[in-house]
């Protein structure tokens, strides 16, 4: 069964509803046969990407960049996972207070160091808090499993 690696930081009520929606997309009823796996960045590492078939991270924005969990993640699990996970489909959201332009650059930049494959331009949630972001995260959490569900990634 294809694994969904959900690594979202979430130290608000808010950002913590965003990485429940993710879930909540990825677990919808008409996806049969994937295994959700959701995990905090500090609590997350390489055995955890080297075992998922698509992976989706969610990150704050904290001082134009992405969060220090989401950065240790991906400091503690590049070098393990770059030879063998090239090609890993992802996709990204971003609860930015100003643009997120510098964290999406930031991730992006270490996303195509690791040779892993957008499946979709990064999701950059701006500005002031709105229920809307809850929808959109909820359905790129429920794109992906569909896509890893119905073979296309």
């Amino acid at each position: 069964m294809p694994r969904l690696l959900i690594v979202a930081h979430a130290p608000s009520p808010n950002t913590l509803g965003l990485r429940e929606a993710a879930e909540r997309g990825a677990r919808h009823p008409d996806i049969e046969a994937v295994e959700v796996v959701v995990k905090p960045p500090l609590e997350a590492g390489p055995e955890d990407v080297l075992t998922c078939d698509a992976i989706l991270l969610g990150t704050t924005e904290n001082l134009g960049t992405m969060s220090g969990a989401l950065k240790d993640f991906f400091d503690r699990s590049y070098y393990p996972v770059l030879e063998e996970k090239q090609g890993l489909p992802c996709a990204l959201y971003v609860r930015a207070g100003h643009d997120g332009t510098g964290t999406r650059r930031a991730v992006e930049s270490i996303v195509t160091g690791l040779r892993w494959k957008w499946v979709q331009a990064p999701l950059i949630l701006r500005g002031d808090w709105q229920q809307r972001f809850v929808d959109q995260v909820e359905e790129l959490g429920m794109t992906m499993a569909a896509g890893l569900d119905g073979g296309i990634l």
